[in-house]
């Protein structure tokens, strides 16, 4: 049967010694589970994890979560806003199902798109761990070739496309609909903003990416039909320096309310350092920068790895694509800052919320024209829509429409 459970629950503690093997760009690290904390290696360096226990019998087959072992593998630094999510997602989930997350999950963090993310995957294989969760889709090329090698492994990639696809029983991909939450967030920046100008810090220009800042864009162009849009790419998913920059030179071009779709909070302070405004993502920034955060479109991780998890221990098939919505909780909004926020903000925000529940909103309606990177065409009449998500989890709108301008 397609995607049946093939992980195997092992007897007992695994016993390791994983360090992160690193490159001179990405060292990998983790967060020291199922032992002491183990310290990063030195880049260019790598070690080796002890032999695996042997394992005990099958997960599919109603194995105790007390016996799983799960692997986190993340881009950027575990205090960064994307990272902290993920971890805040599956510390909640294991609470919820009974799972020891300081003696059941290694997290590995700083894992680039390259060797780094192969070597951080073998590693956590070759030391029994039964599942193997990613948050960016560049680790999925990595995972995809373990999975061939792996086949007792699970492997879930988020935003993954070819996992969603293939006929391997052991790969899946998950995402949640962020773009209804990020076309709510955006109505708090159409409303906010007095230039007409708004700026958004991306990080590549992928359809995940574009199609989070145009969602943004459309919502708020829902109540101002004025506004235009300014994107600067940084090329990274976590570099802090280069977002700051970003986000200054988009605030010295006038634009007076910033976004973002990468991990760090540089935005933000960016703009809290300026004296504008803006709308994060994956953490609510108000602590840290009161006077310039709105809100935070944001995904609960957990809503996922609480669904695959008990999967995993109850005998159940893990869906080979899962994507969750904002009626259901898979993404939400953090408070809004009701002492910055403009007036009637958060009644515009409740109104469109609940159009999308109910379908009477659709993000990305017509009248719509863009173009992708390919030089294909989208227009949209008035009536019609493009439905986001439609044929996988993973994010495809991918067009530049009207009203938004790259710099770089």
């Amino acid at each position: 049967m397609k995607k049946r459970i093939l992980a195997l629950l092992s007897a007992g503690l695994v016993l390791f010694a994983l360090a992160a093997c690193g490159s001179q760009s990405a060292p990998a690290s983790t967060n020291g589970a199922a032992g002491e904390p183990a310290e990063s290696a030195e880049p260019g360096e790598s070690s080796q994890p002890a032999e695996p226990a042997q394992p005990a019998g099958p997960a599919g087959a109603g194995g105790a979560a007390s016996d799983l072992k799960i692997g986190l593998i993340l881009a950027g630094e575990e205090a960064d806003a994307c990272s902290k999510n993920y971890v805040e997602g599956m510390r909640a989930a294991c609470e919820k199902l009974g799972i020891d997350y300081d003696s059941q999950v290694m997290v590995k963090t700083n894992v680039g798109a390259d060797s780094t993310c192969g070597d951080a995957i073998a590693q956590l294989c070759e030391a029994g761990y039964q599942a193997v969760f990613a948050d960016p889709f560049g680790h999925e090329a990595y995972m995809m070739e373990a999975a061939a090698k792996y086949p007792e492994v699970q492997f879930c990639c988020a935003a993954g496309s070819r996992s969603a696809a293939d006929e391997r029983e052991n790969t899946h991909s998950y995402f949640a609909k962020i773009h209804q939450a990020r076309y709510l967030a955006g109505i708090a920046a159409g409303l906010k903003t007095e230039s007409n100008l708004i700026g958004y810090v991306a990080t590549t220009p992928s359809p995940e990416v574009i199609s989070g800042y145009t969602a943004f864009y459309l919502g708020a162009k829902s109540v101002n039909p004025q506004v235009t849009m300014l994107v600067n790419y940084t090329g990274e998913w976590s570099d802090a320096a280069k977002e700051a920059a970003n986000a200054q030179a988009l605030i010295d071009r006038g634009c007076d309310v910033l976004s973002q779709h990468s991990d760090t909070s540089a935005s933000v302070l960016a703009a809290q350092s300026s004296g504008v405004f803006a709308v994060g993502c994956n953490e609510d920034m108000m602590p840290f920068a009161p006077d310039a955060a709105l809100l935070s479109a944001r995904v609960d991780w957990g809503v996922y790895y609480e669904y695959a998890l008990d999967c995993l221990t109850g005998g159940k098939e893990i869906p080979q694509d899962w994507c969750g919505d904002y009626s259901g909780g898979a993404c939400y909004l953090s408070p809004l800052n009701e002492d910055i926020a403009a007036e009637g903000t958060a009644d515009a925000i409740e109104a469109a919320a609940s159009g999308i529940n109910d379908g009477s909103v659709q993000v990305f309606a017509g009248p719509l024209h863009g173009v992708d990177g390919e030089g294909k065409e989208l227009n949209l009449a008035e009536g019609e829509a493009y439905t986001e998500n439609e044929t996988s989890s993973a994010p495809a709108f991918a067009y530049l429409i009207d009203g938004i301008t790259v710099l770089s």
